[in-house]
């Protein structure tokens, strides 16, 4: 039975939120942004340094699973388009999806030590594979609430600001405690540990945004008839979700390219593994104080602008840490924090213009197609960050770089110049290239607010 507490608010979609349901929505990147985060951060160098599994086998072991996640995405999102709950058509996805995720990665770093490289590329493949099918339950139905609790253009940016204030928060506190925690204890153990307190956040945040959404609108189409199939074909006839999704895939593979390439810089850069949690909060510390300025220069200057503004502050500060075997240890960190004020935008803007594209869809047509587009919308950014550690692992596999195991003690190691100049061109140059060939299609994006707000109901 649906207690009162769970029925959701009969509060007209177009009326401005709460300060309450924006914090409790706000609070699901407590969970995207420790998954987002952390498997990005350790997975790769867990298989090459821990395991010993060779760099191209890694790669391809942190791909496959989210690889399944872009065809699952956009069935979990035709799913919950079709749910009936009277807690909301999406919060239901959120406790069970998410609760799952938490389960499964407790179990991601759990794998018992049989001396198997086999079973242990094994372990990890299977549960990763689990992991990516519970977090698209979790994370489709959570990014497309916002194209449904509200229908206004700027509401939708203060919606954003929250939520990509607490992903810096999620972020940075992820990343920065994950390395410490597995440093501290060192080995398997240091992983176990770490992916426990992981699960803890994980579900932290899923609790959270599940109770703090209950008061929230659920708004007013219908679902969408017809199959699959078809609503995918007119999904991606929708012209500026399509410019705008492939500019954030482009983005979110650069971004998960340097992801992946922290470990690395730290431990053969910087020689310093401790420098991992440096980066961290260098790169995040700075987006938790500027999102409200983001926020507010998109007001004046609109979404679009103030996406292509943050793109170009990403990319030419990715540019700079091309100079980061050769610079002081501070240029490195400078240019990380750099990183991270562009970051912050780049999240901000585009996950405030899809809940656009899909409400122009709904208005236009009556039909509810927000789960099909997030679930595109999600399958893209899985894509995006999943072939960023995958295109870091090819570039270290050029670089013939040099794969290890706990026997071996990492500061009595040597890597080739060539492996140190792959580890530094797949955190910047790489990336920096890619942001600037995402802001082709960006160009081409034409919904702004007049667009949105005039739409045909």
């Amino acid at each position: 039975m649906t207690s009162a507490l769970d029925q959701p608010s009969g509060a007209p979609p177009d009326a401005a939120l709460r300060p309450g349901v924006r914090a409790g929505y706000g609070l699901g990147s407590v969970a995207t942004g420790a998954f987002g985060t952390v498997p990005g951060l350790m997975l790769l160098p867990y298989l090459t340094d821990t395991l010993g599994i060779a760099a191209a086998l890694a790669g391809l072991i942190v791909f496959l699973p989210k690889a399944w996640d872009v065809v699952l995405n956009p069935i979990a999102g035709r799913i919950s388009d079709r749910s009936t709950d009277p807690r909301g058509p999406r919060r239901p996805f959120l406790l069970k999806g998410g609760l799952l995720l938490a389960l499964c990665f407790a179990l991601l770093f759990a794998a018992p030590d049989l001396g198997s490289k086999v079973f242990d590329a094994g372990w990890v493949l299977v549960m990763f594979v689990a992991c990516a099918t519970a977090y698209a339950f979790f994370q489709v139905p959570y990014v497309a609430m916002p194209a449904e609790i509200t229908d206004s253009y700027d509401e939708r940016t203060r919606l954003m600001t929250w939520r990509v204030a607490i992903l810096a928060f999620a972020i940075m506190l992820s990343g920065a405690t994950a390395p410490a925690i597995r440093d501290a204890l060192d080995g398997r153990a240091g992983y176990r540990v770490m992916g426990l307190a992981v699960a803890v956040l994980l579900v932290v945040g899923v609790v959270g945004a599940y109770v703090g959404t209950r008061s929230a609108p659920t708004g007013r189409v219908a679902s969408s008839p017809g199959t699959l199939r078809e609503q995918l074909r007119v999904v991606a006839g929708a012209r500026d979700f399509r410019l705008l999704l492939t500019t954030f895939v482009i983005q979110a593979l650069a971004t998960g390219a340097m992801l992946a390439g922290v470990a690395y810089v730290s431990r053969w850069v910087l020689a310093d593994e401790g420098a991992a949690t440096i980066l961290f909060v260098c790169f995040v510390g700075p987006a938790l104080l500027l999102t409200p300025a983001w926020s507010a220069l998109g007001q004046r200057i609109g979404k679009k602008g103030g996406y292509v503004a943050s793109s170009l502050v990403l990319a030419a500060a990715a540019l700079l840490l091309l100079w980061a075997r050769s610079a002081p240890h501070w240029w490195t960190y400078a240019a990380t924090a750099l990183v991270g004020v562009g970051y912050a935008g780049a999240q901000v803007f585009p996950m405030a213009m899809l809940p656009d594209a899909a409400a122009v869809d709904a208005r236009r047509t009556g039909e509810n197609r927000a789960g099909v587009y997030t679930g595109v919308w999600t399958a893209g950014e899985t894509l995006g960050l999943a072939l960023g550690p995958a295109v870091y692992a090819l570039v270290l596999a050029l670089g013939d770089y040099r794969s290890s195991d706990l026997n071996a003690d990492w500061t009595d190691q040597f890597q080739p110049g060539s492996a140190l100049t792959a580890i530094v061109l797949g955190f910047s140059l790489i990336p920096a290239a890619l942001i600037m060939l995402s802001l082709f299609t960006l160009s081409r994006y034409r919904l702004d607010h007049s667009a949105v707000e005039e739409a045909p109901a």
